[in-house]
């Protein structure tokens, strides 16, 4: 099948254009000016060039295609170099679904994100619009929301390396949030997903038509609390490290001031997120992938201490 992947060039991405083309499809991805180098195996895919601001640029990527899937996300804004949530996260998921019902394909798959009902954030806010707009779009859509994604990030960022530098690798104490006055009060909990996983998910579902008109809620196969992921991620590089409880608000304050710095390392909305927790049950992700998940493991962090 002839896929068009929009947000084929991130980490998730990169891993989403591996699954394709070892399935024996053939992908069709929008690439900005100047990000290139960023696509993987970009000598076996289809590129068009331009981003999300031309509906040019999306009607010539899914041209001829036989589904699409839009994959695109950010973590935080910078609205004086047009990354928004609205626009990224909502408006282009729309305009796409537009520009494949032009193109009369019916198959569109959507990366949503677990953890957004609350809609406390313009984060959650635009994902919901956005699951909402191709739910009444008449296209045959399934959506996946993933919770936290881990895995070598060949490159780019992802959590756990984000963690590692920000926590792990600095001599100071690492910061263990929770979400009352004391750690007793209130844990942090994720369900850390491996990323090979979220990309297998999508591939399997894009054939199996018994996903269209769902919605599966991708997690790992355990929850782990944030102290705990700080000490596995401690431990995949052979590293001891002393945790310090912190409550979420006192973080929010700093940020609260700080956060508008690009180099501050969350944002209010991003705490706020964490406070809500992100925990998800293992079972719709091993029945698509057929088999079980893996571990937010020491093993499986290795990639850390390279």
């Amino acid at each position: 099948m002839k896929i068009a992947v929009i947000g084929g060039t991130g980490f998730v991405g990169g891993y989403l254009v591996d699954a394709l083309l070892d399935a024996g499809h053939e992908p069709h991805v929008l690439v900005r000016s100047g990000s290139e180098g960023k696509l993987h195996r970009a000598d076996e895919c289809m590129i068009t060039k331009g981003d999300l601001g031309s509906a040019d640029a999306i009607d010539a990527v899914v041209e001829g295609c036989d589904a699409v899937i839009y994959n695109v996300g950010i973590l935080r804004e910078f609205p004086r170099q047009g990354i928004t949530f609205e626009a990224l996260q909502y408006r282009g998921a729309e305009t796409t679904a537009d520009a494949a019902k032009r193109a009369g394909i019916r198959r569109f798959l959507l990366m949503s994100a677990n953890g957004i009902d609350s809609a406390e954030t313009p984060y959650q806010t635009t994902k919901l619009r956005a699951e909402s707009a191709i739910r009444e779009s008449g296209l045959d859509y399934t959506i996946l929301r993933p919770s936290v994604i881990f895995g070598d990030p060949r490159g780019t960022m992802e959590f756990a390396t984000q963690l590692y530098q920000d926590m792990v690798r600095k001599p100071l104490p690492a910061v263990g949030f929770h979400t009352g006055i004391s750690p007793a009060s209130g844990e942090v909990l994720m369900s850390p997903v491996h990323v090979r996983d979220v990309a297998d998910a999508f591939v399997n579902a894009l054939t199996d038509d018994s996903t269209i008109g769902q919605c599966y809620v991708l997690g790992g196969p355990e929850v782990v609390s944030w102290p705990e992921m700080l000490q596995r991620i401690a431990a995949a590089v052979g590293k001891n490290k002393l945790i310090l409880p912190m409550p979420i608000g006192f973080m929010k304050l700093g940020a609260t001031l700080f956060d508008w710095l690009p180099f501050f390392p969350v944002t209010r909305d991003q705490l706020t997120m964490l406070a809500d927790g992100n925990t998800a049950e293992p079972d719709d992700l091993a029945a698509l992938i057929k088999r079980e998940p893996a571990e937010f493991s020491p093993e499986n962090l290795g990639y850390l201490a390279g």
